[in-house]
């Protein structure tokens, strides 16, 4: 299959990257803005007919979660009408979408993981726009999947793994929430599960929508302290309350996703989060 892979410089677009060459069945198309601009569909459209694209795997985003506040119309622009124009271009042709969203479009007030069909009820600007670009996919895609994931990290870009190893270098401590919970996902692993996904919806149609993070569960708390625990970095972990480190952009107190759908679905494994953690650092050194 032909499959186009969107936003191909971020954490995921460059892990799917990394893998591409195990799943040498299929022909890649890897681009970014410079190769391709989504918020225009004659682009996509030309694009997508002139390379015969099967699966186009949308991992392109605007996730500054604080900026969004600031930046509505932008995040709004590349979250939403961008996945409206793949939604449709793919469409045209028949191709099938999978796009990646977010535990942010829950309000994190559950006490058990989220399940697919759960009400939705996002607390910000980005999780709004990643709720809506949901919604894109199911009303204007003929074949669409969304993916769901959380707390996503890689080698590749910027994220919490790297700046904890940078500040837990230079402070002899940090302040990190401990009551905002979830499940870190090192994002070479969601790739291997979307490349896994591929080849089983050769003829999916329709929409669905599938979770997938890591196994277990922790807070950022917890988190920082297994990076610190395994990068053997000398730099003591406080707890503190959500409230005591205020950001413009609210987050979901509780956003663990249940993962027994995609499971009982396709053939992926899913390691446990410090398994991940251990990969990711190990490719980072």
């Amino acid at each position: 299959m032909n499959i186009l892979i969107t936003g191909s410089n971020g954490q995921l677009g460059s892990e799917i990257q990394s893998l591409s060459s195990l799943f040498s069945e299929h022909r890649f198309f890897f681009t970014d803005v410079a190769e391709l601009d989504i918020t225009k569909p004659a682009a996509i459209e030309e694009f997508i007919s002139d390379s015969k694209i099967d699966i186009l795997i949308n991992c392109a985003a605007y996730t500054a979660v604080d900026k969004a506040e600031e930046q509505a119309d932008l995040a709004r622009l590349i979250n939403v009408e961008a996945v409206k124009n793949l939604a449709e271009a793919t469409s045209k042709v028949g191709a099938l979408l999978i796009h990646i969203s977010t535990d942010y479009v829950f309000d994190g007030k559950n006490h058990r993981p989220y399940i697919e069909t759960d009400p939705t009820n996002p607390q910000s600007v980005y999780a709004t726009t990643k709720l809506d670009a949901e919604k894109m996919v199911e009303s204007h895609a003929t074949r669409g999947v969304v993916v769901r994931t959380s707390w996503l990290y890689s080698s590749f870009g910027y994220n919490f793994v790297k700046t904890m190893m940078k500040y837990g270098k230079e402070r002899d401590s940090l302040n990190v929430v401990f009551d905002q919970i979830g499940s870190p996902t090192y994002a070479n692993d969601l790739a291997k599960a979307i490349l896994v996904m591929t080849s089983q919806l050769a003829d999916f149609k329709g929409f669905d929508v599938y979770h997938f993070s890591n196994e277990g569960v922790c807070s950022w708390y917890d988190f920082a302290l297994a990076i610190m625990e395994e990068t053997k970095i000398n730099c003591q972990i406080k707890p503190i309350l959500s409230k005591e480190y205020p950001l413009p952009a609210p987050r979901p107190f509780y956003s663990v996703l249940d993962k027994s759908k995609i499971k009982a679905t396709f053939a992926v494994e899913i390691p446990h989060w410090r398994d991940g953690l251990r990969k990711c650092l190990k490719k980072i050194n």
